[in-house]
């Protein structure tokens, strides 16, 4: 039997090996545009781990177009850095392509000395808080042959093809859309004025290449924006972009500015390859579907189905470069997926960082990171067997070190298993899955339902120590929080206790959020029922959205500060409070509990006292290492390491890395 996701396809003369396309994504790996060993490094692993094409960028067409963390193409002194990305990709046996972009009015003025961006017309950005500057007719004229002049480099330096990106609110998606193409000339008013731009790109650029490679263009399949430009319309771009001589297309979804969650965890996979599909059946060439496609059985039931030619995997081959070789090989238990948390990629770019990834601590660290067979192996004791622990034990193996761990219950994961709990966050227990499959094939030697204590320590003498034995939730010092309907969150999150219809979380960070969305879910409209009922119209849309986000509960969100959700990174927090306000949770910030009454809870905001009725009282307000097996190691003359919550409460992101690089330091 065939296996769709590894048959060859092509795009214009090009033959690629597989299915599997690594789209571009903003890596912050460049310094001054220039390509550096961190970004070289980062693609060749995952060109050897498989993958059919693999497409960097963006990269910049002029001064205007990007930020110096941008790979540069605007001037030729950068062929030489691209020359070298390209190698180092055809190195790993896959082809190469460039996307070249113009950030339009996403750009931002602080990354351009003070320059105003460009834009079709000056709308306000909500991503960058800036008006831009509404180009002239010879500035459009000079960012069409900027365009053209960089696909040229980028075929000098030896890539396969040429890509541009059309979509994400960039600056040819904000000349197609409406919302931000107010313009009155030619490249504006209907749909094909504003195509003009993109397609006038489309044709200089094919011009330049005289047919020296093909071109493949990124577009959205709908943007979600409010005034914006729709599927329908998209798909007519779409076929004038293949009629201007484009020869493959990859749907993209939504702008930056969208308030429909694109790339979070609570995406189910594969959503948005219906857009795809729809685009497919208009245009004679090879469609790309994109986003949360990040297993291969949601590949091959895309591409089986008809649904697109081949498939986008990019944060997935971030978190495992050996992703296609692991399914080629029979070996998908073996591949760790992505969580779509952003934790390390999406936040990262904000904070103006390297990419990185919380499952894979290697990831822009290819060298640097790298793990070699110890000269002197020893015996090392991991005690815990929670993201940082498993962690810490697999580093360790993978050093040739001859690993025991050692978990007090009798289930590995630790707080992944909470974490996974809420609504839309279960690939936190995927990855939870993944951990143990990864250490039940490492030869770590696995020890449940045991707690590691003095005695077993001095019993065995371990030369390593690990410890990863968490935290626990903090109580605190509040009259009445002694009651029994007073509980933590980790008791709701764990399923142990199940609240009355009256809840109040003390608490608004992101275990108070979570805990609240999870309990306003329960006794909502499932998945399949609420498909049920909509298809056979058995209700009004806007009466199954509501009985799709209220499940009868009433639930008070209590926090100190002035805003809830402030540990949760800049790209799932929006989305969370988004679902706080749609389930109707009410969030009280600024606001000081006073004490837990058997009926409610008495609180202080702005000078005033109320009580909030509760049947049920959830306190997430932190949560307290648990490290006391330190000291009974350092007492027996043990090495000792401390990692995860067990040395300072964090994120997963800083217990997979803190493990990783324990178990590696050995």
């Amino acid at each position: 039997m065939h296996d769709p996701l590894f048959q060859p396809w092509n795009i214009g003369q090009l033959s690629i090996r597989n299915r599997i396309f690594m789209p571009a994504m903003h890596m912050n790996m460049c310094r001054n545009f220039e390509v550096t060993d961190q970004i070289v490094d980062f693609y060749r692993e995952r060109a050897f781990g498989g993958a059919g094409l693999i497409s960097v960028g963006y990269a910049t067409v002029d001064e205007l177009s990007g930020t110096p963390l941008n790979i540069g193409a605007h001037s030729d002194a950068f062929v030489p850095g691209l020359a070298r990305l390209a190698a180092a990709i055809h190195e790993g046996g896959a082809l190469a392509t460039v996307q070249l972009n113009h950030a339009g009015r996403y750009n931002a003025s602080f990354f351009l000395g003070g320059k105003k961006p460009v834009a079709p017309s000056p709308v306000p950005s909500r991503l960058t808080r800036e008006t831009p500057r509404e180009m002239t007719r010879e500035e459009i004229d000079a960012t069409v042959a900027s365009f053209a002049d960089a696909a040229v480099r980028v075929k000098e330096a030896g890539f396969d093809l040429v890509e541009i990106l059309a979509g994400t609110g960039y600056l040819i998606s904000s000349f197609l859309s409406p919302f931000t193409n107010q313009r009155d000339d030619e490249y504006g008013g209907r749909l094909e004025n504003r195509m003009r731009f993109g397609i006038e790109v489309i044709k200089a650029v094919k011009e330049r290449l005289a047919g020296a490679c093909p071109i493949l263009v990124r577009i959205n399949g709908n943007d979600y924006m409010q005034g914006g430009i729709g599927s329908k319309d998209m798909q007519a771009f779409a076929v004038a972009l293949v009629e201007a001589g484009v020869d493959a297309l990859c749907v993209n979804v939504g702008w930056h500015e969208a308030q429909v969650p694109q790339i979070v965890t609570k995406v189910p996979r594969g959503v948005f390859a219906y857009m795809a599909r729809e685009i497919r059946e208009k245009v004679d060439v090879p469609v790309i579907a994109s986003h949360r496609i990040n297993d291969p059985a949601t590949a091959r039931r895309l591409i089986s189905l008809g649904y697109c030619d081949a498939v986008a995997i990019g944060r997935a081959l971030i978190t495992d470069p050996e992703f296609p070789e692991k399914a080629q090989r029979g070996e998908e238990d073996q591949i760790v997926h992505c969580i779509a948390c952003g934790q390390g990629c999406f936040d990262n770019i904000f904070k103006m960082r390297p990419v990185e990834c919380v499952c894979n601590p290697k990831a822009g660290y290819e060298k640097e990171r790298k793990i070699e067979l110890s000269d002197s192996p020893c015996r090392v004791m991991v005690a815990g067997g929670g993201a940082a622990g498993i962690s810490a034990a697999l580093a360790a193996a993978e050093r040739g070190h001859r690993v025991s761990l050692i978990e007090s219950s009798m289930r590995l994961g630790g707080q992944l298993h909470l974490a996974g709990a809420p609504p839309g966050r279960n690939e936190f227990l995927v990855y939870a899955n993944d951990l143990k499959s990864k250490l039940s094939a490492s030869g770590v030697e696995i020890v449940l339902n045991t707690s590691v204590d003095r005695a077993l320590l001095d019993e065995q003498r371990p030369d390593e120590l690990i410890v990863a034995t968490g935290g626990k939730p903090v109580t605190p010092q509040i009259a009445g929080v002694e009651q029994d309907h007073v509980v933590q969150a980790w008791d709701i999150l764990s399923g142990k206790y199940q609240a009355g219809r009256r809840v109040v979380v003390v608490g608004g960070g992101a275990v108070g959020v979570e805990t609240a969305l999870k309990l306003a879910e329960e006794g909502t409209l499932s998945g399949e029922e609420l498909k049920f009922l909509l298809v056979n119209q058995a209700e009004d849309p806007a009466e199954l959205v509501r009985l799709a986000t209220e499940g009868g509960r009433e639930i008070v969100m209590v926090e100190m500060q002035e805003k809830v959700g402030t540990n949760f990174g800049k790209t799932t927090r929006w989305g969370m409070l988004q679902d706080v306000a749609r389930h109707r949770v009410q969030a009280l910030a600024a606001a000081k509990v006073l004490e837990i009454t058997a009926t409610g809870v008495c609180v202080e905001v702005e000078g005033n006292k109320r009580e909030i009725p509760a049947d049920t009282v959830v306190l997430a307000v932190g949560t307290a290492s648990e490290y006391s097996l330190k000291a009974d190691a350092v007492e027996l003359g043990i090495r000792v390491r401390t990692v995860g919550d067990a040395s300072q409460p964090g994120t997963v992101f800083e217990a997979c890395h803190q493990g990783f690089l324990a178990g590696r330091g050995i």
